[in-house]
């Protein structure tokens, strides 16, 4: 233990290190590796990404994890299985990168994992007020430690339960750290299967700064077009263009709770699911309408949430990123929402946007290990320090 203990300091007193950040979503397409050469920490901090890969995880292993993503009711055996199925897998699949990009195991600093959430469930969704809000990510740290032989971070969203958070969105310290910039109110937007939006005041103010999710992003299309097509994704939305917008469903999907709830808030596929929506929809709805109408639910929620803070703060520009950035039809709709607002892709600011969330992964292990913090330091409630939990490849 001391030997390890040592490895870290000397670690935390490198001036740059070599972090392999990790990112699976609830999308389950696959497993994001983003390889970053990171300096300093804090405000110093400085990243640059040296190879990025997305490796596509099989519908067999989809289905695995589908057994007990987003679901009340599971094989608790299953889960429990899964907690190392998923981490070998991952495991597998950094080895394979790794010698596909040419570099050794040795060569990589530490691995930040952020594993796989399979529930989420705020006090708000569970309603149930003796309980705490909780989450529940799996893909072992430890064990990604032994497969690849790389000091590994992990489970960061239990800091953020801990100190009273609801476990998301973990964007907001990297962007921060990362975006900021005097001058210019900044919306980072990703939508990924929950959209969500980073807001980076123009004066700095750590006090003003916050992350929440704004509802569903990618998941209930992704879902319905599984489920009535045997699609994967609506790609290039042309199932949804295919569809009529229906109006009244529409304000009905808008009715539910949570849409008003003050910021920060948070949700998963547990709340938003395709029962949820095929149950308001009823079973005479054209598939296509469905389809066409969470497309603009995707999109009228963001923006709505977005002109909840742009009351006070103006218009001004979003950063895209996410796999709905690649989706024409709810960029339309944001646009036609929001006409006077300026879109970027995440690259303006030199990070693809398919990188985004591994590359904050890493930020958030680099913090873990060389944050200079005032204790009880935090950041839209997100601790400063001690953010992971630390594994050993030994």
């Amino acid at each position: 233990m001391k030997l390890d203990v040592e490895h870290l300091y000397q670690l935390a007193q490198q001036p740059a290190r070599r972090i392999l950040g990790l990112m699976s979503g609830t999308s389950l397409d696959g497993l994001d590796l983003a390889l970053c050469t990171v300096e300093g920490a804090g405000f110093d901090t400085r990243l640059q990404i040296t190879h990025y890969r997305t490796v596509p995880f099989d519908e067999g292993f989809r289905d695995e994890v589908r057994r007990v993503f987003a679901r009340k009711t599971i094989d608790f055996q299953h889960l429990t299985l899964l907690n190392v199925v998923v981490a070998e897998r991952h495991a597998a699949i950094i080895n394979d990168t790794l010698q596909h990009w040419g570099i050794r195991p040795e060569a990589v600093d530490l691995i930040a994992s952020h594993g796989q959430t399979v529930f989420h469930a705020p006090r708000q969704f569970h309603g149930l007020p003796q309980y705490p809000n909780a989450t529940l990510q799996i893909g072992d740290g430890d064990h990604l430690a032994r497969r690849t032989g790389i000091l590994t971070i992990s489970d960061f969203r239990q800091k953020h339960l801990a100190a009273g958070g609801e476990g998301a969105p973990l964007a907001l310290y990297g962007d921060y750290l990362l975006f900021s910039k005097k001058g210019e109110d900044r919306f980072l937007l990703n939508i990924g299967g929950i959209a969500n939006f980073t807001y980076l005041p123009a004066d700095g103010d750590s006090a003003k700064v916050f992350a929440t999710d704004t509802g569903p992003g990618n998941t209930l299309l992704d879902a319905a077009a599984q489920h009535f097509f045997g699609q994967a994704f609506d790609e290039d939305a042309r199932l949804a263009a295919s569809g009529q917008v229906d109006e009244t469903l529409l304000a009905q999907f808008k009715q539910i709770p949570y849409f008003n709830l003050p910021f920060p808030k948070t949700t998963g596929p547990e709340q938003f699911s395709l029962d949820w929506a095929c149950a308001l929809a009823g079973p005479d709805i054209r598939p296509e309408d469905l389809m066409a109408t969470l497309t603009r639910l995707t999109a009228d929620t963001i923006a709505a949430d977005i002109l909840r803070v742009a009351r006070q703060a103006g218009p001004k520009v979003i950063y895209l990123s996410g796999g709905g950035a690649h989706n024409p039809l709810v960029i339309r709709h944001l646009r036609a929402a929001l006409p006077d607002w300026q879109f970027e892709p995440m690259a303006t600011l030199g990070i693809d946007g398919d990188a985004k969330e591994a590359v904050l992964f890493a930020v958030l292990a680099n913090e873990t290990l060389a944050g200079q913090h005032a204790p009880g330091a935090t950041l839209g409630g997100l601790p400063l320090l001690g953010m992971g939990k630390i594994s050993f490849s030994n």
